[in-house]
């Protein structure tokens, strides 16, 4: 069983995948990032600081007037937080575009290295049944004698 498990682990893609949710979670990061020390800030400006995390509803118990979504939630209040979940999407717009930007950027990186590639390639030579053709015709060409 052990060895079972060896060879489960040394697997290509076992490994791929590792290297994968390392690097996909440091990428998580760095957009996570983005959205909300560089892009949220700048719609906040935009939109007149407008912050919905704060929007909510009081479904039942006391809650003063003008508190935050955490204290109402401190209280032991039922609050209904829509801004919560306006704020969660506009941020997943925001992640998806973001993401959208960057794939497309690398894409055109790989696609402009992958045609410089092919324009340095040097030139093949005939495929094997070019030059059977090739000596079909010369055979049948020779005259007789």
């Amino acid at each position: 069983m052990l060895q079972e498990f060896k060879t489960f682990i040394a697997r290509g893609n076992v490994l791929d995948l590792a290297v994968g949710i390392i690097i996909g979670a440091a990428f998580t990061a760095i957009v996570n990032s983005m959205v909300q020390d560089l892009i949220n800030p700048v719609i906040g400006l935009i939109i007149g600081g407008i912050d919905f995390t704060n929007l909510y509803w009081v479904m039942s118990g006391n809650v003063p007037e003008g508190v935050g979504l955490q204290t109402a939630k401190d209280s032991g209040a039922a609050v209904f937080a829509y801004g919560s979940f306006i704020m969660a999407c506009f941020n997943f717009f925001i992640i998806a575009f973001v993401v959208f930007l960057l794939v497309k950027a690398v894409n055109k990186v790989k696609d402009t290295a992958i045609r410089k590639e092919e324009l340095e390639a040097p030139a093949k030579g005939p495929t094997q049944e070019e030059l059977l053709a090739q000596i079909r015709d010369l055979l049948a060409a020779k005259p007789t004698l």
